[in-house]
């Protein structure tokens, strides 16, 4: 069986969609799975465990200058690209004109079908042609986590039960990235390295910096040290705001976004705003702690499925909400729990994780 994942952008849907690629896997052990994805997150899609294919595009650029000659060729390679395979089944978990144009472009085998969303759910965006191009459209619960959501229409469209237990089937290479800051850590006599996920698109999602400075000390005086990852000159600006008066802290050089992954990866843990890298964190399975000025945790926070472990579920990952912002005491006391659940998962199962690449 050929299946074709459409999920373009951004970021953060792109590692909820990784999920369903797992349950996929489960159903369907010998499934050749492709996916297509705006370049800039194609290395991420890469790192997702039983992606057979990436084909990459570039329709945020190409919509800037469409009848350019640059344009027209790059967008005749990657019909191409995309063409060079019959998929038996084309799922579009993104729900807009731009995907359901994707899903129209690629072939099926006869037989063949192309599925989609029939409706919006509760703080997503969809566009009709998502549903009038798909031969199949699956009418999904309004108020969707957008995991749940990607994994109930592949599920629906493929004809498997939901499995309750879930991964995302993210890689990172553990041993490489930034290791040697979790090495100087243990050498100063600090407990490990916890990343700070400061930046965001959006204002109204950021979290004051005198709060950061406020955790980041906290941070220090509990033996971590801080790390500071950025994506641009203003974050690096508000990374160097942040560290300027802590003991332990590095302000990462910017990274590509496969090697951030891994950088991440090598932490003991992550407490960011709701951002891609945010995301990342969860799919890596790592400590972490979300934070939310809107009441939309329900929508892309961690979810328990996730935090299974022996016994029982264990809140590892956990977002905290507050208006206009979350304090930076109930920010730091969500981490210590976190942290102390992460012990425990520890204590509770063995798992192993060799040199080179590893599934978190």
């Amino acid at each position: 069986m050929r299946i074709l994942i459409v999920k373009l952008s951004s970021l953060g849907d792109v590692v909820h969609a990784m999920a369903a690629v797992q349950d996929i896997r489960q159903a369907y052990p010998y499934a050749q799975i492709d996916w297509v994805v705006e370049r800039a997150f194609a290395p991420l899609v890469l790192r997702c465990k039983g992606v057979h294919r990436v084909i990459p595009c570039e329709l945020r650029r190409w919509r800037k200058a469409m009848f350019s000659a640059e344009t027209r060729q790059a967008w005749r390679l990657f019909r191409s690209d995309l063409r060079q395979d019959d998929y038996d089944a084309v799922i579009d978990l993104q729900g807009l004109s731009k995907s359901a144009l994707v899903s129209r472009l690629a072939r099926l085998t006869s037989g063949g079908k192309r599925y989609g969303m029939a409706n919006q759910t509760e703080g997503s965006s969809f566009e009709a042609p998502a549903r009038w191009v798909a031969d199949v459209a699956i009418t999904l619960p309004a108020r969707s986590h957008a995991v749940t959501r990607s994994r109930q229409l592949c599920a629906q469209s493929l004809g498997y039960t939901l499995p309750f237990y879930m991964s995302f089937g993210l890689l990172a290479q553990i041993d490489k990235g930034l290791a040697d800051t979790k090495k100087v850590a243990f050498r100063t006599g600090l407990k490990g390295l916890v990343a700070l996920v400061h930046g965001t698109s959006r204002v109204d999602k950021e979290w004051p910096l005198a709060y950061w400075r406020d955790l980041g000390a906290r941070l220090n005086a509990a033996g971590f040290m801080v790390a500071l990852p950025h994506g641009s000159a203003a974050e690096e600006a508000a990374c160097q705001a942040i560290a300027q008066d802590l003991q332990h802290a590095q302000v990462w050089p910017r990274l590509a976004l496969d090697a951030l992954t891994d950088s991440l990866a090598n932490c003991d843990g992550v407490i960011g705003v709701d951002s891609g890298l945010s995301h990342i964190a969860v799919a890596l399975d790592l400590a972490h702690v979300q934070i939310y000025n809107f009441d939309t945790a329900w929508r892309t926070g961690p979810l328990a499925e996730q935090q299974a472990a022996p016994g029982g579920p264990v809140a590892r990952q956990v977002s905290v909400f507050a208006q206009p912002t979350p304090s930076v005491e109930a920010v730091w006391q969500a981490w210590e729990s976190v942290l102390g659940a992460a012990m425990v998962f520890k204590a509770s199962t063995t798992r192993y994780r060799p040199s080179g690449f590893a599934s978190l």
